[in-house]
């Protein structure tokens, strides 16, 4: 489970995110989407543990991000939007890294599985310099994916993938939930974000605008029958109607 509470994070007198309050139960996809500028990244940020929150608290798996900190990280895998790799270590080092770091068992048979799930089977002796900006997306996914953690946060996770890798791509955040992982997903893509996510967080200005179903997004900014796309839109230029 993902439980954010009254999150505060600040950067010179600028309040980037306010008052964020929210929760993802295991099995649940959660779609973030805003506006650029809206506070997403710093939230996501924030739930990664990589930007210190001015107030609040974030829960993950059971466990305070700030006081219990190495065991809420051994429950997440977050990937950013854009993936930083070793340059010196091929495909099958980084995968064998991540692996030592979270002391994961049966590692080979379950990282040559993640090859075959996400197409990187045969480019295992590959450096990030001989990889696709798709390809690199993936391998940073398959690192984050090798433990099975409980909570997965992914930043524009189809930046650079192929239509077939796309299809794939939302496959394994959808098997992932469905194994029982509390999964966030930010993306400016909202057909993906109609596609996969059970609900929808909007934020703006670094606040919550709304969260709820996809039904209920619509119902609220324009009638069941209009796109997400429209919803959001109405969304964002509405500021007073925040919950």
């Amino acid at each position: 489970m993902i439980e954010v509470d009254s999150l505060v994070k600040c950067y010179r007198g600028l309040t980037a995110v306010d008052s964020l309050s929210f929760q993802v139960n295991p099995g649940d996809v959660l779609g973030l989407v805003g506006p650029n500028g809206a506070g997403k990244t710093t939230t996501l940020r924030c739930l990664g543990g990589i930007l210190p929150p001015n107030s609040g608290s974030i829960r993950l798996a059971g466990f305070d991000l700030l006081r219990e900190s190495v065991q809420a990280k051994q429950n997440l895998a977050f990937m950013p939007d854009e993936p930083r790799l070793f340059e010196y270590l091929t495909v099958a080092d980084h995968l064998a890294l991540s692996a030592r770091l979270y002391q994961v068992e049966d590692a080979d048979m379950k990282a040559r599985g993640l090859l075959d799930e996400l197409e990187l089977a045969g480019k295992e002796r590959s450096f990030p310099s001989e990889l696709s900006r798709g390809m690199k997306q993936k391998l940073v996914i398959a690192c984050g994916l090798l433990h099975h953690p409980k909570v997965l946060i992914f930043d524009e996770p189809l930046t650079g993938i192929d239509p077939g890798g796309i299809r794939r791509m939302k496959q394994t955040i959808v098997r992932r939930a469905g194994e029982g992982a509390s999964v966030i997903l930010s993306s400016h893509l909202l057909h993906l974000v109609e596609e996969i996510c059970d609900r929808v967080l909007i934020l703006s200005q670094g606040r919550m605008v709304m969260i709820g179903t996809l039904e209920e997004v619509r119902v609220r900014f324009g009638g069941s029958d209009v796109s997400l796309e429209d919803a959001f839109l109405r969304a964002v230029e509405v500021p007073d109607q925040r919950q």
